[in-house]
C-alpha cells in the first residue's frame, strides 16, 4: 500500500516537542495580569451598547461615550456609565434612537407624555 505524502505541517509536528496547551477550568479567562493582578491587555474588545456585537479594533466609526452621573446639586460623583455604539449604527442614522433606549433602560432618560 502507498502511504499519503506527508504534509509540511506534520512533518514540523515530527520535529518539534510541542505540548498541547492545557486546558483551564471552566469560568477562568486568560487574561495578561501584573504582579498586582490588574489586566494589562494591549487591547480589550468592545460591544456595541445597541446590538452586542463586537466592535473590531479598525472600525473608525465607532465611538465610546461616558456619560457622568451627578448628585442633586449638579455635582460630579465620579461615577459614569460607558455605552459603545457602532459605526454601522451611526452610518444607518439609528445612533440616536438606540442611545435614548439605552439610557431609558438604565432609568437615566424619561418619555413624558
Amino acid at each position: 500500500l502507498a502511504q499519503a505524502p506527508v504534509t509540511r505541517l506534520q512533518q514540523q509536528a515530527q520535529l518539534s516537542p510541542h505540548q498541547p496547551p492545557t486546558p483551564r477550568p471552566a469560568g477562568e479567562r486568560a487574561a495578561m495580569q501584573n504582579d498586582e493582578g490588574r489586566i494589562v491587555d494591549l487591547y480589550l474588545p468592545r460591544k456595541c451598547s445597541a446590538t452586542n456585537r463586537l466592535i473590531p479594533a479598525k472600525e473608525h466609526g465607532a465611538v465610546q461615550l461616558n456619560l457622568g452621573q451627578i448628585d442633586e446639586s449638579g455635582r460630579y460623583t465620579g461615577e459614569f456609565f460607558t455605552f459603545a455604539l457602532a459605526g454601522f449604527i451611526r452610518q444607518r442614522g439609528e445612533s440616536d434612537a438606540c442611545l435614548n433606549r439605552l439610557l431609558h433602560e438604565r432609568g437615566l432618560l424619561t418619555f413624558s407624555t
